[in-house]
């Protein structure tokens, strides 16, 4: 079972799976974890991958192109019948 996980923190994603239950799957060679960061598919220089939102107001909000270059990406690496479960607050 193949897993790509589309993160801002590749390097804490990994850390955090591979001492853990998963961690011991992916020794075993159970299941195989990617960890894609998604400021490599940007367009902006600096790597900026959030924005302010529509009318205004406090925070910020993430881009949709970075993030959906980087699913177009590895979804064209993987089988038609993979799925996507696209998680956010």
């Amino acid at each position: 079972m193949n897993f790509h996980i589309l993160t801002l923190f590749p390097e804490m994603v990994m850390d955090g799976l591979s001492t853990s239950i998963i961690g011991r799957g992916i020794e075993k060679g159970s299941i195989s974890v990617e960890a894609v960061n998604i400021r490599d598919y940007t367009l902006d220089k600096h790597k900026k991958v959030d924005d302010y939102p529509y009318g205004g107001g406090a925070g910020m909000v993430m881009q949709a192109q970075p993030v959906y270059d980087a699913w177009k990406t590895v979804r064209s690496r993987c089988s038609d019948n993979t799925r996507t479960i696209y998680l956010t607050p």
